[in-house]
């Protein structure tokens, strides 16, 4: 044994035997013998004399990776001895020493890169310089199965590394793919065909592995090759000889019918597919399928059904003759109940989709004036089939029902999965809607009679195809309760389901009651059961506590869509929550284990809703509600003080615990409406405005945790809607309260709590706006940046996401304001310090923000200031300096230049809809300024962006008349010719620049600042 060969033991040693130093050094000497220049001779003879496989495998390894890179650098006697040496090593061409090995009776390996060295020299040399090496291969043949199988692994390796497109390949490979292809074809194809059957007809019996392998290596070249070579009288009949051949081994058979589905699937004309699938009787193989399912067999054969189902298909699509597609209809009838078995019984082949299959299948019945017997039938187990696939796994029964991890995994993965299934249910119920619905009635009552281990999974499924169906249907099919839904509704509501204290079984029923309520309301005979259903342990009571807390928000809904008609059952409901609503009243938070819609508040809703009707007698009303506010008050009083002295630890569960008690008491008045509680019944609003003064007690003990703020604040925001103007006396307290130290975040929900109670009460609010609005504007103004944000890339930081998002609700604000006749807030004396910086703002924004919604917003905020505080021309100015800032700023700035900016695009719709404001806001000026807005339009505004006089001219006219279409249309053009004008400069000097305005008498005064964005 020389150094290389110990050098290369040493590297491939592994599991820690060989000190790592060792090895590092062993790998390096033999990176440093590849680069000799001498590497090739050192590798063949090593190959011819060395019987280590690991000294044989490094040199084969060598010798590819030589050709791959310096192939080209290779003098012509080197190519010829690599050639001849390492293709005289596969087809046992022996040499004149004894002492010779044979790699190729060495292990797969070893065998594999040999065959990968020769793939390298064909993909270099075939066929321009190698142009023999197929047909010289194949005299070797008859040396027997050692250089049979050499010779399919060199094929195989031509697919693998070079042909087959089910890897990615480069344009060279796709183009060196395309040439050796080529000349196979006109070589040595139909010789390498020969080849396959007879050695598959000499070896089947006598070596099965062998003809396998032959086999398998056939089935990957009929995609490329001449079908008739494979397709023919000989090979057909033998392929199905193997496949039915009792004594052979599975694999060999199997292998025959991965050959038959290579033909089936090959890519040809549908005119010349047809008649192939017709002879090749596809029918002899159908019972194969029966057999035992986890075989190898029964696998290739189901791919092969499969595979052959899916091509009839698609010759029925593309055929267009009646003829043809009787034909192909014909064949896919015959094929389509084993597809049906193996789709329910066997292990489906990956590359086949069962959902688009079936898709494509139903979508021939689509055009059907009549489905026939035997589409029915097939209709019907297309559902079976869905059905089967749809279920549960019951494995995870357990870990479904109580939701661990490996259950959350698992009903993802299942939801995911049944997605193109239900697509598929629902296509089905549209071409054949009564079968569908039979089946559903069929299946409810075969998992309700079963008394199988998966009746858990069966109701279920079944429960979860009754729910689909409900996506398609009609409201009005659904209220009438058309075909088998009269039957199938009761049945459901009147039917113990076994499994019904299984999680998935219990919260589908109960989803299936919500789908179905508009055919409930329908038939008002049926509430009682389904009131049974929520109340009972089906639903509220149910023993898991994810169904129950579920069955509060859907319990909820079906409130919604009942009202009036559950009066009558008030007492009962009310009765059997009672110890739900204890519960979710003394819960301590540390113990609640959901979120969201699913934290149990929406009971309090749903009672809320029923009790808040005016079908409720007065005192039974007031009764009701003080029984659920009385106990929700109470916990917010002793969480109050309990969160008083809590440690830091206790701290959040105590807040947690407030917390809930005002979003429940939030919910319970949502079913109360403003002229209830303020005209009809009194009484309830004084109910609620006491709560209201016990919650905004809160806000003084507690001002600065924000999910209670939060919660409080939302709680206004519901007061408003129910109190209505009633609620007044507590609003200045309320503001006062939120508006203190509030932070950015804080202050946009203030600034939206104010934006509802300006929509709500209009001018109504002028005393409280003149108060909170200066302080309002002081903070705001003082932490947005005068300069604008900074637009760089992660320049935005959390903080300054904040400040985005307030200066955002800002706009909306102040347009609130401007638009509900309260403009004269700015103008107090408390206010007008703030109204250069407001100004500032605005007509940067106008002209400059990204946001062309907020722009928009900014020029109707200027349009209705104008309406405001402007009277007619040659008056006394209401705000003096105000009528020219109009004409000298905005006008200018707003209305000409950033029109004028090529990011002004009037393609897109919201941009056009802004220019619209602006044509509005001219033609406002207008009728507010008269001829000193046309004048400054003509002097200084047109002239600045040498805009032709004529066309000023036309402008100003056509801004006098009352055409605001055709002066929109106008200004447009004119715009979009003083762009073309400016050889596409279209920035003026002022555009993209800050004004900042002071207000001194009657004149306005500019300064330049930097860009704002």
């Amino acid at each position: 044994m020389d150094d290389l060969e110990k050098a290369i033991l040493i590297s491939f040693e592994s599991g820690g035997a060989v000190d790592s130093a060792l090895q590092s050094q062993a790998v390096s000497y033999c990176q440093q013998i590849k680069e000799t220049s001498s590497i090739c001779s050192i590798c063949i003879e090593k190959l011819w004399f060395c019987k280590l496989v690991q000294v044989q495998f490094w040199c084969l390894q060598t010798l590819q990776d030589v050709l791959r890179v310096k192939y080209g650098s290779l003098s012509l006697d080197e190519q010829s001895y690599v050639r001849k040496s390492v293709f005289s090593m596969a087809c046992l061409e022996v040499i004149d020493n004894e002492n010779a090995v044979r790699v190729v009776e060495g292990p797969p390996f070893v065998k594999n890169k040999l065959a990968q060295v020769l793939v390298t020299l064909i993909y270099f040399e075939y066929p321009l310089i190698w142009s023999s090496v197929f047909v010289d291969f194949m005299r070797h043949l008859s040396k027997g199965a050692v250089v049979i199988d050499m010779f399919c692994r060199v094929l195989n390796g031509l697919d693998d590394e070079l042909i087959s497109l089910d890897y990615p390949r480069t344009a060279e490979e796709i183009s060196v793919a395309a040439r050796v292809k080529d000349a196979m074809r006109q070589q040595c194809v139909p010789q390498i065909a020969r080849a396959w059957y007879d050695i598959v007809s000499l070896y089947r019996s006598s070596d099965p592995d062998l003809s396998a392998t032959v086999l398998d290596c056939m089935r990957r070249f009929v995609s490329w090759i001449d079908i008739g070579l494979v397709a023919n009288d000989a090979f057909v009949p033998l392929l199905f000889e193997l496949i039915l051949s009792d004594g052979l081994s599975d694999q060999v058979r199997g292998a025959a019918a991965g050959c038959v589905l290579a033909m089936v699937s090959k890519r040809m004309d549908p005119q010349s597919k047809l008649p192939l699938l017709q002879t090749l009787q596809i029918s002899r193989v159908f019972g194969l399928v029966s057999e035992d399912v986890d075989s190898e067999l029964v696998s290739k054969v189901s791919a092969l059904l499969t595979g052959y189902a899916v091509e009839v298909l698609d010759c029925h699509k593309r055929l267009n003759s009646e003829d043809t597609k009787a034909v192909s209809m014909d064949l896919l009838n015959e094929v389509l109940p084993s597809v049906f078995y193996v789709m329910q019984n066997c292990e489906v082949d990956s590359t086949f989709s069962v959902v688009q299959f079936l898709l494509g299948y139903v979508s021939t019945l689509k055009g059907l004036p009549a489905l026939k017997e035997k589409q029915l039938l097939h209709i019907t187990q297309i559902l079976e089939v869905i059905r089967i696939q749809i279920c549960y796994d019951s494995m995870y029964r357990n870990n479904l029902n109580s939701l661990d991890k490996i259950g959350l995994e698992e009903e993802d993965r299942m939801s995911e999965f049944r997605k193109d299934l239900f697509v598929l249910f629902r296509t089905v119920g549209r071409v054949a809607p009564e079968v569908t619905q039979h089946f559903i009635r069929n299946s409810l009552a075969n998992a309700v009679e079963s008394s199988s281990e998966r009746n858990v999974e069966e109701v279920e499924a079944a429960l979860s195809l009754l729910y689909s169906l409900g996506e398609s249907m009609t409201e009005e099919a659904m209220k009438t309760g058309s075909g088998c839904l009269s039957e199938l509704i009761p049945m459901l509501l009147t039917t113990q389901f076994p499994g019904h204290s299984h999680r998935l079984v219990a919260l589908v029923y109960l989803e299936n009651i919500t789908r179905y309520m508009k055919f409930i309301q329908e038939n008002s005979q049926y509430i009682p059961n389904v009131l049974g259903a929520f109340l009972d342990e089906r639903g509220l009571h149910h023993q898991n506590a994810h169904v129950s807390r579920r069955a509060c928000y859907l319990f909820m809904r079906v409130v919604k869509l009942l009202k009036s008609k559950l009066v009558p059952f008030i007492d009962k409901i009310l009765q059997n929550l009672q110890d739900t609503l204890t519960q979710l009243t003394t819960m301590n938070f540390a113990s609640r284990e959901f979120s969201g819609i699913e934290d149990g508040s929406h009971i309090f809703e749903a009672i809320g809703l029923i009790i808040g009707l005016e079908d409720v007698p007065a005192e039974k009303q007031s009764d009701y509600l003080s029984l659920l506010l009385t106990p929700l008050c109470q916990q917010i009083e002793k969480g109050l003080a309990e969160a008083k002295v809590a440690s830091p630890e206790d701290f959040p569960v105590k807040i947690a615990n407030i917390q809930f008690a005002i979003m429940a008491i939030n919910a319970l008045s949502k079913g109360f409406s403003e002229r209830l509680v303020t005209a009809s019944r009194p009484q309830i609003g004084l109910m609620f405005k006491q709560t209201l003064d016990v919650l905004l007690r809160i806000l003084i003990e507690f001002p600065k945790v924000e999910p209670l703020r939060s919660k409080v604040t939302s709680f206004i925001h519901r007061m408003v809607d129910t109190l209505g103007s009633s609620v007044f006396p507590y609003l200045p307290k309320a503001l006062e309260q939120l508006l203190a130290d509030s932070e950015p975040k804080e202050m946009v929900g203030f600034l939206v709590l104010l934006n509802q109670l300006i929509c709500k009460f209009n001018s109504a609010l002028r005393e409280i706006m003149e108060e909170v609005y200066p302080v309002v504007a002081g903070r705001i103004f003082n932490v947005i940046p005068r300069d604008g944000f900074p637009s760089r890339p992660g320049a935005v930081t959390e903080e300054m996401r904040e400040l985005i998002e307030l200066q955002r609700t800002l706009y909306t604000f102040l347009n609130v304001i401007a638009t509900h006749d309260l403009s004269s807030v700015f103008l107090t004396p408390k206010s007008r310090a703030y109204l250069d910086p407001m100004m500032q703002l605005l007509l940067n924004s106008c002209c400059n923000h990204k946001d062309i919604t907020v722009r928009k917003a900014c020029v109707q905020i200027f349009t209705r200031l104008v309406k405001d505080w402007c009277a007619k021309p040659y008056t006394e100015e209401k705000v003096p300096g105000f009528q020219n800032f109009m004409i000298e700023a905005f006008a200018t700035n707003c209305c000409l230049y950033s029109v004028l900016d090529k990011s002004f695009d009037f393609r897109d719709a919201n941009t056009h809809s802004l220019f619209g404001e602006i044509i509005t806001a001219q033609k406002v000026m207008y009728e507010k300024f008269g001829n000193a807005f046309l004048m400054h339009l003509m002097s200084k505004s047109f002239p600045s962006v040498n805009c032709p006089q004529d066309l000023a001219e036309q402008y100003c006219q056509k801004l006098q008349g009352n055409d605001i279409r055709g002066l929109k249309s106008y200004y447009q053009s004119l715009v979009e010719n003083l762009r073309l004008q400016q050889n596409g400069s279209h920035v003026s000097p002022y555009v993209n620049i800050i004004v900042n305005v002071y207000f001194s008498g009657n004149k306005v005064w500019f300064r330049p600042s930097r860009s704002f964005v």
